[in-house]
């Protein structure tokens, strides 16, 4: 999978790069490591664990869907995407983290991360995509709040879904236990650091 975002920027954004997307290779993971320290380091929300997450889904194979943005050569942004559970709620996926080297934050790097991953996994099938985060961002992607379905330990209020048919999962998803890596704590926002 490669995809490379328009040659030219949007007119109404002449900040947004230009970056390819790939899916990572074991190359990468090194980068993608550092890269996510950076992007969470000193955040409110984050204890500084997002790189262990990642680490952890990889480890238990079960990183779905692992995607790199690359700006000259290097590794501007990741996303990651795995299942989540209960076995009832195959075929929803997770999204997170996501991060975005600093300085290149609000230049529309997440944002192709996100739109890239999210095709992916609705071209292979996916029934919807769930994730703990700020809306004010995520809403742009077509999520909703939906408190219902928020695992117990983390804020119902910030819990949401994209779905890509009619349904909602059938009850409260499971993140898998990789998260636990991270010691995300409760009722924080999580998830992104990286702008649009």
């Amino acid at each position: 999978m490669q995809v490379v975002s328009p040659v030219e920027p949007d007119l109404g954004d002449r900040n947004r790069l230009r970056v390819v997307i790939r899916r990572e290779s074991i190359a990468d993971r090194d980068a993608i490591r550092s890269l996510t320290a950076r992007a969470f380091s000193g955040l409110p929300f984050s204890d500084g664990t997002e790189p262990l997450v990642i680490d952890a889904l990889r480890e238990a194979n079960a990183l779905a869907l692992s995607l790199v943005a690359v700006l000259r050569e290097q590794i501007a942004g990741h996303i990651a995407f795995s299942e989540v559970g209960p076995p009832a709620q195959s075929g929803w996926f997770a999204l997170g983290p996501v991060s975005v080297e600093p300085p290149l934050q609000r230049r529309g790097v997440g944002s192709q991360l996100i739109e890239a991953g999210l095709d992916a996994i609705r071209e292979q099938g996916a029934k919807g995509c769930v994730l703990v985060g700020d809306h004010r961002y995520y809403h742009r992607f077509g999520f909703v709040v939906a408190p219902a379905f928020a695992p117990s330990q983390y804020p119902p209020q910030h819990f949401q879904v994209v779905r890509f048919g009619d349904s909602f999962p059938d009850a409260p998803v499971a993140f898998h236990p990789a998260f636990s890596a991270g010691a995300i704590q409760p009722n924080e926002p999580t998830g992104f650091a990286g702008g649009s």
